[in-house]
This record gives structure tokens, C-alpha cells and sequence, in this order.
């Protein structure tokens, strides 16, 4: 069989995984912000457009700095899980301390939305699409797959 042909035996899995936010997503929030600080310059004479500008770009470069200092939300490997605290940090959790992992689903104005939910007993980590660039569901299968891979089915 030549290199790049396909054959019958199935892909190893990865006994890692990391989810982060998207960098085109990112891309455009770092854009947004620069281009509402731009938009602020014009609006110099106009305390009250000036002011709504300039909360605006810090808002969203803040949002922005978020996603650039902590990309990563979410990493999996067969010992656990490390997840993002707060606004930038991290936390390493073993499969002993999570409980459940499951999906919690609403809709609100016609608008459906998902998030993973990782219970640890004293607190809760709730991840969306947006922070994991996948949909939560398939993420929660693969938490499952590496969680008994690791010996705590």
C-alpha cells in the first residue's frame, strides 16, 4: 500500500484533547475594539458618544485580552481535566473530583443554547460553543471516552 492510501484500521485516539475559543472569533473582537476607539476619535466633540465609545472598545478589547490570555477553556487527558477559572486562570481537576458531566440545554426567545456543565460537587463549571468551538455535546462524549480511558468510568 502506498504512502496516503487509506486502509480498514481505525485512528488512533488522542489520550489528550484541548477545546479554545475560535481565532478568527477573536480575530474579530481585537478588530472591534480597535475599530470603536477609532470611532471614538471622531466623536471627540461629543462628550456622550465618546464616552459610549470608549466603554465599548474597553469592553470588548477586554473580552478580546480574555480569549488571547487564556485560549485554551477546556484540556482532557486520561488523569482529568483542566479548565479555565475566573477571567484568565486555570484549574486541574482528576476524574475522582468530577462528578457529572452533562449538557444543559435552554431555549429563551426562540434562541437555543447549550452549555457543558462539569460538577465538581462544590462548584460548577459551565462551558458554551463559543468557549469550546465545538458543539458541547461532542465534547462531553469525548470527556467521557478519555474519563474511562483513564481507569474512572
Amino acid at each position: 500500500m502506498r504512502s496516503g492510501a487509506f486502509s480498514n484500521q481505525p485512528a488512533a485516539s488522542p489520550t489528550s484533547m484541548r477545546w479554545r475559543v475560535s481565532p478568527a472569533f477573536t480575530a474579530l473582537k481585537c478588530a472591534v475594539a480597535v475599530a470603536l476607539a477609532i470611532a471614538a476619535v471622531f466623536f471627540a466633540e461629543d462628550r456622550p458618544a465618546l464616552s459610549a465609545a470608549l466603554v465599548a472598545a474597553v469592553v470588548a478589547g477586554a473580552y478580546a485580552l480574555r480569549d488571547l490570555l487564556a485560549p485554551v477553556r477546556l484540556a482532557a487527558d486520561a488523569g482529568g481535566v483542566t479548565v479555565v477559572t475566573g477571567y484568565a486562570g486555570h484549574r486541574r481537576l482528576e476524574w475522582a473530583q468530577v462528578e457529572r458531566i452533562r449538557i444543559e440545554a435552554r431555549t429563551r426567545a426562540g434562541l437555543r443554547s447549550e452549555f457543558l456543565e462539569i460538577d465538581t460537587g462544590d462548584m460548577l463549571y459551565l462551558l458554551s460553543t463559543y468557549d469550546l468551538n465545538a458543539r458541547p455535546a461532542d465534547v462531553a462524549d469525548e470527556l467521557g471516552r478519555l474519563r474511562t480511558a483513564g481507569g474512572s468510568g
